[in-house]
């Protein structure tokens, strides 16, 4: 059917009216929504001749559909959006509500575990899953190297980040090393690559060998050497990560419950890479986003909708949670309780700073 040229913000109080209940009691219910149901629930005195002629308006805007089973009708994407920014009033959750979820973040003391909570109370609440981006933390400068012998050609490294993060690494040496030789090689790491990255500490000794090797000293060579095994491993620090809870929630909503659908859905979770670039577009927004179907830009998500909201520390924000479902979702119910956890993570975590 072709689109109706009219604008749609001159839709009739009296079709809004319609679409609204038409729209709350299909996230209600699941089922299409039929003449009679709409003409009971509105609370309208409408024939059943008017409300038809709205409803061919409101698909002739695409704003509803009617599937091949049923005389009634379902709201499209474009009709949620339409409701989302039009027509729903949130309201603020219940006090006991958010009282409760208070107390959730009172439990916790690490922020991962933060984390890790707030992604499963988003799961519980809304009985969707629950999905938490954590920005990449800023690098971690070296403030102290040092080296203990364990045996003739294995050498205990210790690493001190920040002053306060320690690591421990055992690194395999081609010769033997004297007690003083490590010493000489920590004072002149410390010297080198105090208040330096990880990443920085990598590339310079690259620099160094490829550059330089034919003009140091064996001590040197050797110091590089323990360093390059040293800085060559350890986790990068600059792969935004994502936790999820409540995957298999989904199961349970008919609309997605079909084993292919669930599949892609679950190899989505697994990849992850879709959701964080959803997750990273949100974090440069501002307040809660709604991504409705194929709003998502990812066709894995075409038939859910994503509610975000970034949490902030007192630097800037640090990353987004959000809830996935389907685009049969109770957005009043959900958009609160994702505005309200995004809030609680960002102050529980500058309170543990």
């Amino acid at each position: 059917m072709s689109q109706d040229p009219r604008d749609e913000s001159q839709l009739s109080e009296r079709a809004q009216q319609l679409l609204k209940v038409l729209i709350e009691s299909y996230i209600r219910d699941g089922q299409p929504v039929g003449s009679r149901s709409l003409s009971r629930d509105s609370g309208m005195s409408l024939s059943s001749a008017t409300i038809r002629n709205v409803m061919a308006d409101l698909e002739a805007y695409g704003f509803v559909s009617s599937p091949h089973t049923s005389a009634g009708r379902v709201p499209t994407p474009k009709g949620y959006r339409f409701f989302i920014d039009t027509l729903l009033q949130v309201q603020p959750l219940e006090r006991i509500a958010a009282d409760e979820m208070r107390l959730q973040f009172q439990a916790a003391d690490d922020p991962r575990a933060l984390v890790s909570m707030a992604s499963q109370l988003l799961s519980n609440v809304t009985q969707m899953a629950g999905v938490v981006s954590l920005q990449p933390p800023k690098a971690a400068s070296l403030t102290h190297i040092e080296f203990l012998p364990l045996s003739e050609q294995r050498v205990l490294a210790i690493l001190v980040f920040d002053d306060r993060e320690v690591q421990n690494r055992v690194v395999h040496m081609e010769r033997p090393i004297s007690p003083e030789d490590l010493r000489r090689a920590a004072a002149a790491l410390n010297e080198q690559f105090i208040g330096r990255t990880l990443d920085e500490v990598r590339q310079e000794l690259i620099d160094q060998l490829s550059e330089m090797r034919e003009r140091l000293n064996q001590g040197m060579v050797d110091t590089i050497s323990v360093a390059q095994q040293l800085f060559a491993g350890g986790p990068r620090r600059n792969d935004m990560e994502l936790v999820i809870a409540g995957e298999t929630k989904l199961m349970g909503f008919a609309e997605l419950s079909s084993v292919e659908k669930l599949r892609r859905l679950f190899e989505a979770f697994d990849e992850k890479r879709a959701i964080l670039q959803l997750l990273d577009m949100s974090l440069r927004g501002q307040g809660v986003q709604i991504f409705i179907g194929r709003e998502s830009g990812y066709q894995i998500l075409d038939d859910c909708s994503v509610v975000t909201a970034p949490y902030s520390s007192d630097t800037g924000a640090v990353g987004v949670i959000g809830v996935i479902g389907p685009t049969r979702m109770s957005y009043e119910r959900v958009i609160p309780v994702v505005d309200l956890t995004a809030k609680l993570l960002g102050a529980a975590l500058n309170s543990r700073r």
